[in-house]
């Protein structure tokens, strides 16, 4: 399976208590958070550069600078962000999170591993979770990332990451009108934002509903565009 085709949703990791996350830039860095969750990694790493220049040693701020460059694909950089919280606190989530993260798309094995070990630790932590099942997906063992993803669903109902997930890999592994059922809703919330509808008509497509998801991939690509896109989407199904 293809990174570029399977969509990896980076939910973020909540950092541990200390005395910087306390502090009075702790409100920023929740508006970091949010812009992040929102599709917005530059707009997150504007706000929390503020932060850290204020306080470099904001763990908070700094894994969601991590989280931010991890998702613009400058991963040397977002490693030096969660090496700088590891220093300071070798028990943090978040930055192990986030190191595990990096991995995915270049060692999913590794990365499985680390999840893993976060996870006997932390057995109800549901990122440590979701991206349990991104790893196995990754590897193309579909059945275990379901496992994974529904084990978070069943702590959090309400965790999206999961949900989008579990639909895509069903969606993957001939179950693709499932996955439709769990994307719409989401999909269809006024303040869903692009790649949520990607999402849904990657599953529309894979279920061979082709013209619905070419509408959905029309109002943000080119014609070229949408149609490459509905082709890859279709060929990760076959090629299961």
């Amino acid at each position: 399976m293809r990174v570029a085709v399977f969509v990896v949703v980076l939910s973020l990791a909540a950092c541990g208590s200390s005395v910087s996350d306390l502090s009075r830039n702790q409100p920023n860095v929740d508006v970091a958070r949010a812009a992040l969750r929102g599709g917005s990694p530059q707009a997150a790493l504007g706000i929390v550069s503020g932060v850290i220049a204020r306080d470099p040693s904001n763990a908070g701020a700094l894994i969601v600078q991590g989280d931010a460059l991890t998702a613009e694909g400058r991963y040397d950089e977002a490693r030096l962000s969660y090496d700088a919280v590891l220093r300071r606190d070798r028990s943090s989530v978040g930055a192990e999170l986030g190191l595990a993260r990096l991995q995915l798309s270049s060692n999913p094995a590794a990365a499985e591993a680390l999840f893993l070990r976060i996870l006997r630790q932390d057995p109800r932590n549901t990122i440590a979770l979701n991206d349990l099942g991104v790893a196995r997906d990754l590897q193309n063992r579909h059945q275990e990332a379901q496992v994974a993803y529904r084990q978070a669903l069943g702590i959090d109902p309400r965790d999206s990451a999961a949900q989008v997930n579990l639909a895509l890999s069903l969606a993957m592994t001939g179950n693709a009108e499932d996955g439709v059922r769990l994307l719409q809703p989401l999909a269809d919330n006024p303040g869903a934002s692009p790649q949520l509808r990607h999402d849904l008509a990657a599953a529309l497509a894979m279920a061979g509903r082709r013209d619905e998801a070419a509408r959905i991939l029309s109002a943000d690509l080119s014609p070229d565009e949408v149609r490459q896109a509905v082709d890859a989407y279709v060929s990760s199904r076959a090629a299961q």
